[in-house]
């Protein structure tokens, strides 16, 4: 059922676009050249050593003379299954990070998902944290407690525990829970260490294809339930706040610390991860290339891009609304076209276009729905699929402005051009009767994503989108007359719907630049 939902979702997510627009490890074991993106396969399940009752036993074991009650719980290994988008939300702001699979099972194979085969494939599948003994667990999240644990790291009673060889005890607990054999393959003689390293990538048409850092993702480690995440930085630096003196797995969570999501796995979970594999414990430096990795690739050229753009709305560059923090982004690979429908804002979901598209699978989208799309079957070409994240994006501080009501009906009119010329141009010719709102829209997002492309790029192309009816090289032309982006996204407000009202919108806020206002729309006319 899930397949064909999703394809069923390709194609109406298709025909709601609007524009038409390998991985080389510095420090990287023999894992991290196998990267794999299907779903993860498990073998048995493993006694995890961090238990009490096996901290309890190693302690008493390595300390026969003192009491096993000295060992307490921390740490409880819990799982949830959420309903809803609304119960990972709820699951987030109480600041749980979740895993879709288990912790304590052998990985025969790794990969990006892993769907429980006990659940029916279009339901969410079981999430996977390592909570606070004192956690507070929401109401109306289903959760069930796997293991009671103790993890010592950082905790004032162990500190008190003076003389303790917690390496040791940690060892032993391995021994007796029988791990010993992936002990003493996986953990290092040099003692506990904090992995640090910096995640970066190569776009080969940006600074002559330097690597920059793969910014404000986040990054996931874990030993058993010994688990901890991180965001790197702009540059791509990270910091895994925990030590290890074993081999952790790596992955990346395409969930940004500026709050957009990128997902669409093939399963309903809210952001994308990439496994890095098994790795040493002083950390990992990736360098990301067009050559190497598919998914990681375009994955991060999208993180970038919107990264990017969300800095760039910063008062002291573009100054114009930020898009919603908490975007959702959805990718298709087989597709060179893009949207930005809102779906997860509010917007257009509940149409009966939508309905009549998709039918049964119409709540289905309710789970999950994108606000963005994005095409990367040109991923050959980075900078198209940049040029298409931040026209997009565009779209998104559009939306920002004028709320759900405008967009249900720019949408709207966009589907129904679709359906007109039998799937070949969204757009029309302009006399529909709100094509005002495609004018409009469009115009904005053309101009701003050319504007950001030639600053990145440099390539000297001419305003993008320049041969449709609507005509964006009239911004482009505002601009090169002194108006900044601020000045034109001043006025796009929801009252503004075709050209004629941006046009008096423009002269009623510069009465002093009325006559350039009037020769640039007239030439197009």
């Amino acid at each position: 059922m899930k397949k064909t939902f999703f394809t069923c979702l390709t194609v109406c997510l298709t025909l709601l676009s609007c524009s038409k627009n390998g991985v080389e490890g510095v420090r990287t074991s023999e894992d991290s050249s196998r990267l794999s993106h299907g779903m993860i396969v498990l073998g048995e399940r493993l006694n995890n050593p961090y238990t009490v009752e096996n901290v309890r036993d190693a302690y008493t074991g390595v300390y026969p003379t003192r009491s096993s009650s000295d060992i307490q719980t921390t740490h409880l290994y819990v799982r949830f299954l959420p309903k809803t988008e609304a119960d990972f939300r709820t699951l987030e702001a109480y600041g749980v990070s979740l895993l879709d699979h288990p912790m304590d099972y052998r990985i025969v194979q790794d990969g990006d998902y892993y769907h429980d085969p006990q659940l029916p494939q279009e339901q969410i599948t079981w999430q996977y944290a390592v909570v606070d003994k004192a956690f507070h667990f929401p109401s109306g999240v289903y959760y069930e407690v796997i293991d009671e644990c103790c993890l010592t790291e950082n905790l004032s009673y162990t500190r008190a525990m003076e003389g303790v060889d917690w390496a040791a005890v940690e060892k032993e607990a391995y021994r007796i829970s029988g791990n010993e054999q992936m002990y003493e393959a996986c953990f290092t003689k040099a003692g506990e260490v904090q992995p640090t390293g910096r995640i970066t990538i190569c776009d080969p048409d940006y600074l002559s294809g330097r690597p920059v850092g793969l910014s404000g993702v986040r990054i996931m480690t874990n030993i058993f339930v010994k688990f901890a995440t991180t965001y790197t930085d702009r540059d791509g630096y990270y910091t895994i706040p925990k030590k290890y003196n074993g081999k952790p797995y790596y992955r990346v969570v395409f969930k940004n610390e500026k709050g957009f999501a990128i997902g669409f796995n093939w399963v309903l979970v809210p952001a994308s991860v990439s496994t890095l594999g098994k790795n040493g414990p002083e950390g990992l430096d990736y360098c990301i290339t067009r050559d190497s990795d598919y998914e990681l690739f375009t994955r991060g050229i999208v993180n970038n891009a919107a990264y990017e753009y969300f800095n760039r709305c910063d008062k002291s560059d573009l100054d114009i609304a930020l898009p919603p923090s908490n975007l959702r982004f959805w990718m298709f690979k087989h597709l060179n076209v893009s949207s930005a429908v809102m779906l997860q804002q509010g917007a257009f979901y509940y149409s009966t276009l939508i309905g009549n598209t998709l039918g049964e699978y119409t709540k289905l989208l309710e789970l999950f729905s994108p606000d963005i799309t994005i095409g990367t079957k040109d991923y050959g070409q980075p900078y198209h699929i940049y040029a298409s994240v931040v026209h997009e994006m565009a779209h998104a501080s559009h939306f920002s402005s004028v709320g759900t009501g405008y967009w249900d009906i720019y949408i709207k009119d966009i589907l129904e051009g679709y359906v007109r010329s039998g799937f070949t141009d969204p757009y029309g010719n302009g006399t529909e009767e709100n094509a005002g709102y495609c004018a409009v829209g469009e115009m904005w997002a053309y101009y701003l994503s050319s504007k950001l492309f030639e600053d990145r790029y440099h390539k000297g192309f001419a305003t993008f989108g320049s041969g449709n009816w609507f005509y964006p090289q009239i911004l482009a032309s505002l601009g090169e007359r002194g108006f900044s982006p601020n000045d034109i996204f001043s006025v796009l407000t929801e009252g503004v719907h075709d050209c004629e009202k941006l046009k008096n919108a423009l002269i009623e806020k510069f009465p002093s630049r009325r006559q350039v206002v009037e020769q640039v729309f007239e030439r197009y006319e």
